[in-house]
């Protein structure tokens, strides 16, 4: 495997602590040059994490991405100066962010904590979203995880709508990279955001993750349109590049992604094996559509 690979729970143990966003002043992102076609493309910053930050922005911008997704709140400012936006807000660099999360009261006080700063802090610099994690299982059942992070999220939603913020839950496969973990299919993503009531909960649907659930991914989607408001891409198995080496065929998911008025970001999440730009051209191409 190349030196890039690491886990998204790696890169938020080894985050810096988060730095306060009041400090940064809101400035408007110049226009990047945008990708043809009918998708707006993004890519995550954590599988690219060695490479300097600044460099990379630059690299993204020239491709024509318009976005860096789970971008920590200290590189904001990094972001904004290469005329990119952040298209996914990583409210904590806490190192169990993934499983303690909305579905127990317990961490309620802490997530939601972290979601308000975090709401407020993208609502200045003109970001759309921010990520929430439901946590692990920990022996709830689907009634009790739906209802314990319907809860929580109906404590929050007031703020994300009166800033214009959209909270994304995102479902994660709980067979091989996160075991218990709770909201593992898009069922109950839904579920969730159905309890809410508010048009500002939406979900990341994860195509690596659901394919490993419960595959049907195009049906999936276009059946569940309404409640997907963000897309991450990964080849399955492993993780890596969207190539012909693995199972999806992603120019045909994102046909059907933007045959259905798709308006949210399409986010690369994989970890390259190879040199990394021209691995994120090859995803930039495939989805181009």
């Amino acid at each position: 495997m190349h030196d890039l690979a690491l886990s998204r729970r790696d890169w938020l143990a080894s985050a810096a602590t988060v730095a306060g966003a009041s400090m940064l002043a809101p400035a408007a992102a110049m226009s990047a040059p945008s990708a043809p076609g009918r998708l707006r493309q993004s890519v995550c910053r954590w599988p690219f994490s060695r490479v300097p930050f600044p460099e990379f922005a630059r690299s993204v911008r020239a491709m024509g991405l318009e976005a860096v997704d789970l971008v920590t709140e200290e590189e904001w400012p990094i972001v904004r100066d290469a005329g990119l936006v952040v298209s996914m807000v990583t409210p904590t660099t806490r190192s169990d962010f993934l499983t303690n999360g909305l579905n127990d009261r317990a961490h309620h006080a802490v997530v939601l904590r972290e979601l308000e700063r975090a709401i407020e802090g993208a609502a200045r610099f003109g970001w759309p979203n921010v990520i929430a994690m439901p946590g692990n299982r920990r022996g709830k059942t689907d009634a009790e995880i739906v209802d314990t992070t319907v809860e929580a999220l109906r404590r929050i939603t007031p703020l994300a709508e009166e800033r214009r913020v959209t909270i994304h839950l995102e479902m994660l496969n709980s067979r091989v990279d996160h075991r218990d973990f709770s909201v593992d299919t898009t069922a109950l993503g839904v579920a969730i955001a159905q309890g809410t009531g508010s048009p500002r909960v939406k979900l990341l649907y994860d195509v690596y993750h659901m394919q490993i659930m419960e595959g049907d991914v195009i049906r999936t989607m276009e059946t569940h349109a309404s409640y997907i408001g963000h897309v991450h891409t990964a080849g399955v198995p492993g993780r890596h590049e969207i190539g012909e080496q693995q199972e999806l065929q992603y120019p045909a998911i994102m046909r059907a992604l933007a045959s259905r008025g798709f308006s949210g970001f399409v986010a690369h999440e994989f970890v390259p094996t190879g040199p990394w730009e021209a691995a994120l051209r090859d995803a930039v191409t495939r989805c181009t559509v």
